[in-house]
């Protein structure tokens, strides 16, 4: 009896795991800590509440493998489906990292090069020559890290009932493509410009040497061997796996029409998956790169990937360091939809998939919250620390500033500066040292206020500088 009554507390005991998620979903974090004030946490459901947000769902990898995932709300309003770790969102920009995976097995197996003239091997359509590419040429390293020279930063996708131009039409701006030709306004290899145009060329050019329509050929290269069972590049999204599909919905809350977009740009942003699959890619490529993985790619060639080539990005993967901790991931955004995915080298990672345009709001708050359940060096508030100013002080600060042929205006209050559009400051700026704030909310960008012969004459925001037109006092 004795042994039964054990074994039935036992039961219903918290495994470490679920404790850790539970400590997780209690203690998101936001990006801002003023010091000597307490830290604000709030709790999963609530930030989902205030950010008007259905459905989530996360994996969280600790040590190279999967501890927990769950998924969290609902699919949409429609249908009120409770979201799983099955659920499928779009990933948005997440589809590079994976695309570019493919590709570096092609030319592993000789059918691509990384380093020469895409226009080589590209058969139905070829990117225009011009005065940019007369002696530097676009190459599938320079497209894979965004120093290509290209146009076009994303795609807004198609709505349901639009029709869907084909990749060369996409190329070429031609109808019904409803975004730029792709073409190539810098020389190659000259500036760090994200371009999913770029990622779009080298779609094409895969497809060209494979003669495979592109989700086959990523199901065959990487989806497959890397576990990610539930995952698909199919635009449009086939009817068999619609049942368990979340909706996208904009920041207001409102519905995506139709549910979806459909994105031909595949590569770029065309990805349907879920967290554990994004969690077992991270996982594949982060023990490739110590050689204890090696399914999909080489050593050498994965530690290529997650080298920076320019501007914070390797191939296909963005890379960083903070605080001694190195990581390799990529955010994404499609319409109604945004996601996370970041591990670092050692293996400590998160996936977050939101069916909202808040979603990297709370896949950051969410990451900040592993950070500080599973011990993490990074991933951690901003802390500032508030420099006092009277009313006076802060007057000199405010007035009209011209930037780029736009009006922006500073006001004073008591303790501290409102920022914003003429006609709309609203964004709050505390004080952190004589002349430079911090926006209240983030931590950053920095803005820094320049003075001539004593007197405020204009101000950087960020990288933008902004001459002072009109003097005001408090408001």
């Amino acid at each position: 009896m004795r042994l039964q009554l054990l074994a039935a507390l036992l039961a219903l005991a918290p495994t470490a795991h679920a404790q850790l998620q539970q400590q997780v979903e209690q203690n998101l974090l936001p990006p801002l800590h003023i010091a000597d004030q307490p830290l604000t946490r709030s709790t999963l459901a609530e930030r989902m509440k205030a950010l008007k947000i259905r459905g989530v769902s996360v994996a969280v990898i600790h040590n190279f493998k999967i501890d927990w995932a769950k998924g969290y709300g609902i699919l949409d309003d429609e249908s009120a489906k409770p979201v799983d770790t099955e659920t499928l969102f779009q990933a948005g920009s997440i589809s590079k990292p994976v695309a570019v995976t493919a590709a570096m097995r092609l030319i592993e197996q000789g059918k691509l090069a990384l380093d020469e003239d895409v226009n080589l091997r590209l058969k139905s359509w070829h990117l225009p020559d011009n005065e940019f590419t007369k002696t530097e040429k676009v190459t599938l390293r320079r497209t894979m890290s965004h120093s290509a020279g290209l146009t076009v930063h994303g795609f807004p996708g198609y709505a349901e009932g639009e029709p869907v131009p084909t990749v060369p039409q996409l190329l070429d701006g031609a109808k019904p493509a409803n975004t730029a030709a792709i073409r190539v306004d810098t020389v190659p290899g000259t500036l760090g410009r994200y371009s999913g145009g770029g990622t779009t060329i080298m779609q094409l050019l895969m497809t060209d040497v494979t003669s495979q329509p592109f989700p086959a050929l990523l199901q065959q290269l990487v989806l497959s061997i890397a576990g990610m069972r539930n995952s698909t590049y199919e635009q449009p999204l086939p009817q068999r796996l619609r049942a368990n599909t979340a909706s996208g919905y904009y920041d207001d809350g409102k519905p995506v029409k139709g549910k979806y977009h459909t994105y031909p740009e595949m590569a770029a942003a065309g990805l349907w998956t879920t967290a554990t699959d994004l969690a077992r890619f991270a996982i594949e490529m982060g023990l490739s790169r110590q050689g204890k993985a090696n399914h999909i790619l080489r050593q050498a060639t994965v530690e290529q990937m997650m080298t920076e080539q320019k501007a914070g990005f390797g191939l296909g993967f963005g890379v960083s360091e903070a605080n001694g901790v190195k990581r390799f991931g990529h955010n994404g955004a499609d319409e109604g939809f945004q996601a996370l995915l970041t591990c670092s080298f050692d293996g400590e990672g998160v996936a977050t998939l939101v069916n909202s345009d808040n979603g990297i709001q709370l896949a950051d708050e969410i990451a900040r919250a592993v950070s500080a359940v599973y011990g993490w060096k990074d991933f951690k508030p901003v802390e500032k620390t508030i420099h006092p100013m009277t009313a006076a002080q802060l007057a000199e600060y405010a007035g009209d500033y011209e930037i780029s042929a736009r009006t922006w205006e500073f006001i004073a209050k008591s303790d501290h500066l409102l920022f914003g559009r003429k006609g709309s400051a609203t964004t709050e700026l505390q004080p952190e040292a004589p002349d430079q704030f911090f926006l209240a909310k983030e931590g950053g960008p920095k803005v820094i206020f320049q003075r001539t012969n004593g007197k405020v004459t204009s101000v950087k925001v960020g990288n933008n500088e902004a001459r002072k037109l009109t003097r005001e006092g408090v408001k």
